[in-house]
């Protein structure tokens, strides 16, 4: 006899509540976006009138025109941000991944404090670190590179990636692995074969959050370790919209909506994966 699913097993009213709550939640989560967006749409003379209209009086698309001839360049800041974001992301997992198996399946000498050690890297902000990473970068001759800000990147994501994969891969059962090597499979063939399909939806989410965390750090390491305009990322773009004089806000909201629109399309392309890896791989009954 079929189970009811399992939304029908709540009475009405626990759905009205169940659904209220999520609106809530949603509201709160997605109103800072909405208030942008119409923000982006006002004339900045109309933003501090009084009494404050929510809804745009002659709103138009005019700022996203015009973002691009207030900062020149504006195209190559977003184009340097996603490429930085790729680069890292692509580096990061280049890394962990191996690193988180071997983590979660090995048992060797000094484990523990490396896992440890990694947790205490994450307590650090990048700040603390500018001076020491300034002089390092100035040692290897990489200050106005895109390589000062890839190389801080991947260091500060690394520990957090191998944390939240390693754990991931702990759940998958230690019998596939055993039935790989008993049919002759080396460790590296078992982890490329077996493993990595298995694992998919834990690399997703890995490189999502790999990638919107390089998005979102790149202003500092830019600022510190960077001069050179054809290397500036994307928050040093939007860090041109404040003015001595004023903010031109609209512009500013423009220009952020834009400039997060290929992290959101990267976002969307990867949760795919988080469904499809899922189903990938399984232990005939």
């Amino acid at each position: 006899m079929s189970q009811p699913a399992m939304i029908n097993r709540y009475r009405w009213y626990e759905l009205i509540g169940i659904y209220a709550g999520i609106f809530l939640f949603l509201s709160f989560i997605l109103a800072p976006f909405v208030e942008g967006f119409l923000v982006s749409l006002k004339p900045l003379s109309l933003l501090f009138s009084s009494p404050y209209r929510f809804w745009p009086e002659n709103g138009s698309f005019e700022a996203y025109r015009t973002m691009w001839v207030s900062v020149p360049g504006f195209a190559r800041y977003i184009f340097n941000s996603f490429l930085i974001s790729t680069v890292v992301t692509v580096v990061v997992l280049l890394l962990v991944v191996p690193s988180a198996y071997a983590f979660a399946r090995f048992k060797f000498r000094g484990s523990a404090a490396l896992l440890a050690a990694f947790l205490a890297v994450n307590m650090f902000s990048g700040a603390v670190l500018l001076i020491p990473l300034f002089r390092l970068m100035r040692s290897l001759g990489v200050l106005n590179t895109y390589f000062a800000m890839i190389v801080p990147g991947v260091a500060f994501l690394i520990p957090s990636a191998i944390w939240l994969l390693r754990t991931y891969m702990m759940r998958i059962p230690r019998e596939l692995d055993e039935a790989a090597l008993v049919d002759g499979a080396s460790h590296i063939y078992t982890l490329c074969r077996v493993i990595l399909p298995i694992a998919m939806p834990g690399i997703a989410v890995v490189a999502i959050t790999t990638f919107i965390g390089s998005y979102a750090q790149q202003f500092i390491f830019a600022l510190t370790f960077n001069s050179k305009t054809e290397y500036m990322p994307l928050p040093i773009g939007l860090y041109a919209y404040f003015g001595r004089q004023e903010v031109v806000w609209n512009e500013l909201m423009a220009a952020s909506f834009v400039g997060i629109a290929p992290a959101v399309i990267v976002i969307f392309y990867l949760q795919r994966y988080l469904v499809s890896g899922l189903t990938a791989g399984a232990v005939k009954q």
